[in-house]
């Protein structure tokens, strides 16, 4: 049986994530660890990423969905991505925001990032049968950090060890540089070490340094979609993400 956000056991586990991350003031509780981890690498990780649940109340979850349904609504769900990374989706950018919901960007600006932020705001809305597959996003276009408010819906995702070299390329030498937005290397569970992640509605999830280059990252399908053994529906999901320059 899948349990939804209001099943008994997610809210039993929420309850306790947010008693844990109240108390210790960090969002390791909201993270599930597999593998052996070497001693640093789940240090810097824990360090780079992070989650802070119920960033935006209830009330600023639904302006924000106010603002961008309009638009949204219009779109058609694709599930031939370009670059094959995602599947059962629509995005746009947006720059221009009602002054309510820039104050929230604002206050994402202010937690996740040292400095300014991208201009363009992307907007990407997952359906419930939809995915997004293992992949690192290009330094090309997007800097050390990614930022993200989950709307609508829980998640779960999973970030796997891989090979960092060839995603910290030199942009000085475009001779080797990849061009595409997203590399998909393999996200090998076998012999590895991997985390997975439980994103809350309304939570803010902040994917940084060795987080965001040395790991693959994936919004889990539902058949996959689970946090310490429970299920964990996702239905529509919309993620608000913020990056900063290369």
């Amino acid at each position: 049986m899948v349990i939804s956000y209001r099943g008994t056991l997610i809210r039993q586990i929420l309850r306790r994530c947010h008693r844990a991350v109240a108390a210790n003031k960090n969002s390791t509780s909201l993270t599930c660890f597999h593998g052996v981890w070497p001693p640093s690498e789940r240090r810097d990780f824990e360090q780079h990423m992070r989650i802070v649940p119920d960033f935006i109340s209830e009330a600023e979850e639904k302006q924000l969905h106010e603002e961008i349904e309009p638009y949204m609504s219009r779109l058609r769900y694709e599930f031939d991505h370009w670059d094959d990374a995602i599947h059962g989706f629509r995005e746009t950018e947006r720059k221009k925001w009602y002054p309510k919901n820039r104050e929230l960007l604002e206050r994402v600006r202010q937690v996740a990032f040292n400095g300014e932020i991208m201009p363009y705001v992307h907007i990407l809305d997952l359906a419930p049968d939809g995915v997004i597959k293992p992949h690192v996003d290009s330094t090309r276009y997007c800097g050390n950090t990614i930022s993200g408010i989950s709307l609508l819906s829980d998640s779960v995702m999973r970030l796997v060890r891989t090979d960092a070299e060839k995603y910290q390329q030199n942009s000085s030498n475009p001779s080797t540089e990849d061009t595409s937005y997203r590399q998909q290397p393999k996200a090998l569970l076998e012999n590895n070490f991997y985390a997975d992640l439980f994103l809350p509605r309304r939570s803010l999830y902040i994917m940084s340094h060795t987080a965001r280059y040395n790991f693959t990252h994936e919004i889990l399908g539902n058949e996959h979609s689970k946090f310490l053994g429970n299920p964990v529906e996702k239905t529509r999901r919309i993620s608000i993400i913020c990056r900063n320059d290369p």
